[in-house]
Parts: structure tokens; C-alpha cells; sequence
């Protein structure tokens, strides 16, 4: 059996010994598989090269996103193909349709990166309101006008923060929150239940409401047909002046260009995230260049103790279908049988 893992690259990977998810790595996959007499291939190739390992694949794992995509097209031709495994959370970068339509079912590790992009959001949260980059590009500029950087920072306390989405990853967000002593609206397609709505201290709102009486919006709802370009430029006009907007949840759920032109007004205070569209980012982004953001390449989810969650899942995925076994419930995203 062929197992292809398409990676992150790692050019220095001995500065990196603790990264799983890289090529160098392989994500510990290559000694126990080959133990057993399976075939491992780790790339991170996006080309010709990669076609000619999927032609004979029966399972695939996968970074999200990037780098590989997997379209109807490659599925077609990847005709051994049984299993892919996102080693992470988001599997949107693969065609669920197509591949469950050709007998293939889909899985990622859920929950691996719940912490970890949980804590990202708060951390983008208190860099925009309290004015961090700016005040630390004063460092590096060699400045101190203490003037210039307390102009727009601001105290989190007694701020309304709305989240869109109230999955793993937001209600995890609304209880790092909690403490700060903030009012926290949230909307979310299913509305908790009383007593959850209590333990994570938030209040349902309809979302057109919670964008209005929002000083902060963070968005932690995966990508789907409604959720596209959610944040465009009616949606921006209708935020508070001067509030910010984080996320870390899909690129494409905000518009790009619509993004930068509030930023550069003043519309909003600032936007963070670490999510883009496409990614990698292009060098001509709009996102790289506007004022007023925070944003970090693509990993918040990608923290030395979530790879080792994915490690773990990953293994516990490969080795159910090697033995023969159905993949674990909680991993699963789509299979066959749903069609």
C-alpha cells in the first residue's frame, strides 16, 4: 500500500527538529509504515511530480490548505485513491464531493488545533486594541513617542466582542475571554443551549445585531456556500466605527479589497488574522501592505503541541484502515455512504 503525505517544506530542518508536519519529518509516518511493508512518500510538491505519486496513492495526507489542492481533477486520476487525511483542522482545500463521489472518504484530526488557534484569536484580539505592532515597530525604528502609540490603544475591559461561529474553536475563545470581563454576543447557525450559553458567559444575537453593537468581531466559522466574502463591503459599513475585526477562521470569509479600504479609512480600527486567500499569500496581497493589521502567515493551529495531537491522530486514522477498520466517528467529514 502507497502512502503520500504532501507537507510543508522545511529547508533548514535540523533548525527545526521539533516541526512534524514538514517533509523532513514526514510526520513520524515513514519507519512505522515502512515496518509493515507500506510504501511512504513525503512531498511537498504541487506539480507533475505529485500527480505521478497520487496515480498509484491509496491514501493521501495532507496539510490544510496548502500546499496541495485536491481537485476533481487530480481525484479522477488518482484512481487507488481510498483515503485523505487533513493533519489538521479545514479540510475545504479538498473536493469532498468528487472524492466521496469515487468511493473515497475524507477525515481530519478533530480538535488538534482547537487550543492552539484559540489562544492565536485572543492574542490578535489584544494586539489590535491595545496598538501593539505599531508600538513595537517603534522599537525596531528606534522611536518613543509614547503619544503616537497611546492613540489608539485601548483597554478590553467593558468591550463588546462578537464571535461568528460558536464551534470547538469559538467557544474555546469565549472562555479565554471571559475573564477580561467583556460582553460577549455570539451567532451562530445552531444556538446553545442555557446552560452552555452561561458556562462560556455569551448572549446570542442575530448576526446582522451583533455586527452593529460589536466593538470586536471575531470570526471562527468554517468556509461554506454562505460564508463566503461574509465580511464584504456592506457588512464592513455596518460595524462600528473604528472597531476591529479578527480572523483566523478562513480567508475568504472576508473580501479582500474591501478589508484594506476600511483600514485605510478608518472604518475599522484594524484587522488581524492568519488566514488568506489564496495562500501563500502573494507578495501583492492587499492584507500585506494595509494600515492598521496584525496578520501572521497561516499558523496559528500549527503550535509544536498541536502537530502533536495531529501526529496522533493521523496514526490513529492510518492505522484503523490498515487494519481494516472503519475510521474513527469523530474523525470523519464525508464518506461514501452519505451519497
Amino acid at each position: 500500500m502507497k502512502v503520500v503525505a504532501v507537507l510543508y517544506p522545511d529547508d533548514n530542518p535540523d533548525r527545526h527538529p521539533d516541526v512534524a508536519a514538514s517533509t523532513a519529518r514526514g510526520l513520524d509516518l515513514g519507519d512505522w509504515l515502512s515496518t509493515q511493508g507500506h510504501e511512504f512518500v513525503a512531498t511537498s510538491d504541487t506539480g507533475d511530480e505529485l500527480d505521478k505519486q497520487l496515480a498509484d496513492a491509496e491514501i493521501v495526507v495532507t496539510t490544510p490548505f496548502w500546499p496541495l489542492y485536491l481537485g476533481r481533477e487530480r481525484i479522477e486520476n488518482a484512481r487507488q485513491l481510498k483515503l485523505v487525511i487533513t493533519a489538521g483542522i479545514g479540510s475545504d482545500h479538498i473536493d469532498t464531493d468528487a472524492a466521496t463521489g469515487h468511493g473515497i472518504t475524507v477525515a481530519e484530526v478533530t480538535n488538534s488545533n482547537v487550543v492552539s488557534v484559540a489562544e492565536h484569536n485572543v492574542l490578535q484580539i489584544l494586539a489590535l486594541v491595545r496598538n501593539f505592532v505599531p508600538a513595537h515597530q517603534q522599537v525596531l525604528d528606534g522611536r518613543w513617542d509614547v503619544a503616537d502609540a497611546a492613540q489608539e490603544a485601548h483597554d478590553l475591559e467593558g468591550k463588546t466582542v462578537g464571535i461568528v461561529g460558536l464551534g470547538a474553536i469559538g467557544a474555546r475563545t469565549a472562555l479565554r475571554l471571559k475573564p477580561f470581563d467583556v460582553t460577549m454576543l455570539y451567532y451562530a447557525n445552531h444556538r446553545r443551549s442555557p446552560a452552555d450559553e452561561a458556562t462560556l458567559g455569551v448572549r446570542y444575537a442575530r448576526l446582522d445585531d451583533l455586527v452593529a453593537e460589536s466593538d470586536v468581531i471575531c470570526a471562527a466559522l468554517p468556509l461554506n456556500p454562505g460564508s463566503g466574502a461574509l465580511f464584504d463591503v456592506d457588512r464592513l459599513a455596518a460595524m462600528k466605527p473604528g472597531s476591529w475585526l479578527v480572523n483566523t477562521a478562513r480567508g475568504a470569509i472576508a473580501d479582500a479589497d474591501a478589508v484594506r479600504e476600511a483600514c485605510e479609512s478608518g472604518q475599522l480600527a484594524g484587522y488581524a488574522g492568519d488566514t488568506w486567500y489564496p495562500q501563500p499569500a502573494p507578495a501583492d496581497h492587499p492584507w500585506r501592505h494595509m494600515p492598521r493589521h496584525a496578520m501572521t502567515i497561516h499558523y496559528s493551529g500549527m503550535t509544536i503541541e498541536a502537530q502533536r495531537r495531529i501526529v496522533a491522530g493521523v496514526h490513529e486514522i492510518l492505522g484503523a484502515h490498515l487494519a481494516g477498520n472503519p475510521v474513527p466517528e469523530d474523525f470523519v467529514v464525508a464518506t461514501p455512504d452519505e451519497r
